[in-house]
């Protein structure tokens, strides 16, 4: 039975944020659409209406009959990017503090767990662990955005944080001070103080972009 189109378009998009996480589509190359539809596994229309779609959201830049340019994942992006989930991840933590005191036993519990592995005995796939670990604490915090409109622009600043990451790897070196730095605003969301998780949150913006080699204005 031949899918409705909206459907194959969702099922399209879907497939290219999939290719850009797992860095089969990466920053900066440069692809046609025949070549997308080789990529997605989706036939032209779809495709056209996945990519548009990702322009919308600044993944990709459209070049007229040429084809298609992935985001450039450059120090001005990377800046913009990260400041702006920081920025909304403040606002998702002072509203989850407003609502109570989260139940964070099972972040806590795992940040510690992958930080004692770091220090004493690190596994071969430490780093694909350390990414998933970090994502969930940036995922949980976002959570309190109880907006659509700010849910939807956290997802599309997550997919653009996505390709940066591909070209900025989670090293082993950066696990320790990652998880010591979420462990920190972890326990200021528990003590319920929305300044200090914010506070937190910003020196961890500042110490990755540092690590990434970025420089940080002023």
């Amino acid at each position: 039975m031949k899918q409705p189109p909206d459907l194959q378009s969702e099922q399209a998009f879907q497939a290219l944020l999939v290719a850009l996480r797992d860095g089969r589509l990466r920053s900066s190359e440069f692809h046609t659409v025949p070549a997308l539809v080789e990529v997605l596994g989706f036939p032209l229309a779809p495709t056209r209406e996945a990519v548009k779609r990702a322009e919308d959201q600044s993944l990709v830049t459209i070049l007229p009959k040429r084809g298609v340019l992935i985001m450039e994942a450059g120090p001005d992006t990377t800046r913009a990017c990260m400041d702006m989930r920081a920025t909304l991840e403040t606002e998702g933590v002072r509203r989850l503090l407003l609502a109570g005191r989260p139940d964070l036993a099972d972040l806590r519990a795992t940040h510690e767990a992958l930080l004692h592995e770091a220090r004493t005995d690190p596994g071969a796939d430490l780093s694909r662990r350390a990414l998933a670990t970090d994502l969930s604490l940036h995922d949980f915090m976002a959570r309190g955005l109880d907006n659509i409109f700010l849910r939807q622009a956290y997802e599309a600043n997550r997919s653009r944080i996505t390709v940066i990451q591909n070209v900025r790897a989670f090293l082993p070196d950066r696990v320790i001070p990652a998880m010591e730095e979420h462990l920190a605003i972890i326990d200021a969301i528990e003590t319920g103080s929305a300044e200090t998780a914010a506070t937190e949150i910003r020196r961890h913006l500042r110490l990755t972009l540092r690590w990434w080699g970025v420089a940080i204005p002023g």
